[in-house]
């Protein structure tokens, strides 16, 4: 294999940015692609079609197969039409339109068949290949909604002639989301082995198949987004009951930080900002952009407090139990706080309670996607204390604009935030180790600390602007790790 040779790669994913998206996947899966395609190679994405919150006229899709005959087994047969629109120039994404499994809801998950809707679009995500007679290099599959690709094209679609060089490489972005619900809740004798046949739509043994087990084993490479979380995964305390199997396979699981697109993410040109700015004018330009918020959302205006905001989602897995621990403690400092996220009203009700106690102190608001950049452009902190974090996009957004984070070091958190020493002025954060409320309020207070000493501040800021968070260097990785694969 040259490695001068453009390689043909397409991507499937259950989600991609701006067309669907729930969290960092769609992130990663608009982003990703678009790097690949400016280091010269040809990428193709597959995506389903929701057809309650994807406008084909909107999006400018165009019908290429109609009432295509998807045969899944011996005896289930269905229909399914393939749409085509474009991320950039010369980057299709075709969709899949299954009106019964992806047009009903308005979300893009919480079915009771996830499993059958995820199995239809695995069987027509390579039925479109054939179609398109796109002899992939790499079949680049995301989490467990992709999880049967493997799988099948060891079985089922092993003697296909446009697929049958195809490497496939599965990136597990979460382990925690094995298949369509809680791995934890199956009963031990109605768990999958990964080596069984696969279920019939209308069986309900199927809603028990195990995507992401049976990609980790039959994929030619697997990986996950932060060289940390990879040796987590392999322990029985972050490997959600996959690490014995994930350890015997060492040998193929490989690590690849995840980054941000540093064009859609762009202090200097951020249209949702009230006051665009770059790292050298970061000190004028998040003032007036913190002081444009705390009018905008009825917060004291006062340059001099620092306000600390979240951006991610309020669940367990974004450290709210520790938020909640110490919040009535934080409240006693001169900070404002910024909560922005959907999530657990195990978490929000009391946020929320909180708010109608201390108005100017605390503020919680459902996610809203246009004022995510906003707010790490007014706040001085980022609080993102995760209990586990593949990688996380939310500290590289907050970074990107001068937020600096407090994170636990824990996966990709570990990987992207360097603990800050202010004798050596060296690192881009604030970090702690253990899942403990006392070492996060530590480095809470630390930060605040430091924050009061305007020019090392003004310097971090700065240092941290700067820090290299884009696809370009995860892209040339990328391009590595499918050689690699393609030369065994």
């Amino acid at each position: 294999m040259l490695k001068s040779k453009r390689l043909k790669i397409v991507h499937i994913a259950s989600e991609v940015a701006p067309f669907s998206k729930t969290g960092g996947l769609g992130d990663v899966t608009r982003s990703l692609p678009k790097a690949l395609k400016r280091l010269g190679h040809d990428v193709a994405i597959i995506t389903p079609l929701y057809g309650r919150m994807i406008d084909k006229k909107e999006k400018g899709l165009k019908l290429i197969f109609s009432d295509v005959n998807l045969r899944l087994n011996s005896q289930e047969n269905i229909t399914v039409n393939y749409w085509q629109g474009y991320l950039m120039e010369d980057l299709p994404v075709y969709f899949i339109e299954c009106k019964k499994f992806f047009s009903k809801h308005k979300k893009i998950y919480g079915s009771s068949r996830e499993n059958a809707r995820f199995l239809v679009f695995n069987v027509a995500s390579l039925k479109l290949l054939s179609l398109l007679k796109f002899e992939a290099d790499v079949i680049h599959c995301h989490d467990w909604q992709t999880g049967l690709i493997p799988y099948y094209l060891k079985t089922d679609f092993r003697y296909s002639k446009t697929l049958k060089k195809a490497k496939t490489v599965f990136t597990i972005h979460n382990l925690i989301f094995q298949f369509g619900h809680n791995w934890w809740e199956i009963a031990p004798e109605n768990k999958d082995y990964g080596r069984g046949r696969i279920p019939h739509l209308e069986d309900e043994n199927l809603e028990n198949i195990n995507f992401a087990k049976r990609a980790i084993m039959s994929a030619d490479i697997i990986n996950t987004v932060s060289e940390q979380y990879r040796k987590e995964i392999m322990t029985k305390k972050f490997g959600q009951d996959l690490n014995r199997i994930l350890k015997n396979r060492s040998d193929k699981l490989y690590g690849i930080i995840n980054g941000i697109d540093y064009n859609t993410y762009n202090p200097e040109k951020d249209n949702t900002l009230h006051k665009v700015y770059s790292a050298s004018s970061s000190v004028a330009g998040k003032g007036d952009n913190k002081k444009y918020l705390q009018k905008k959302i009825g917060l004291p205006e006062n340059a001099q407090v620092p306000i600390l905001c979240t951006t991610s989602r309020v669940t367990f897995q974004k450290g709210f139990n520790l938020i909640l621990k110490i919040i009535e403690l934080l409240l006693k400092l001169d900070i404002q706080l910024v909560f922005m996220g959907d999530g657990s009203k195990e978490y929000i009700k009391p946020i929320k309670k909180l708010q109608r106690k201390f108005p100017k102190k605390i503020i919680w608001l459902p996610f809203d996607q246009k004022l995510e950049t906003l707010l790490c452009a007014a706040s001085d902190l980022f609080l993102l204390p995760s209990n586990h974090e593949p990688c996380g996009i939310n500290q590289l957004i907050a970074m990107r604009y001068g937020c600096i984070p407090i994170v636990r070091e824990i996966g990709g958190l570990y990987d992207t935030v360097e603990n800050f020493n202010p004798a050596t002025k060296q690192g881009t954060g604030f970090t702690f180790k253990s899942e403990d409320s006392n070492l996060f309020y530590g480095a809470i207070i630390r930060a605040l600390e430091n924050y009061h000493h305007k020019t090392s501040w003004k310097n971090l800021v700065k240092r941290v602007m700067q820090q290299s968070n884009s696809w370009e260097i995860p892209a040339k990785k990328y391009v590595e790790l499918y050689r690699k694969v393609l030369k065994k």
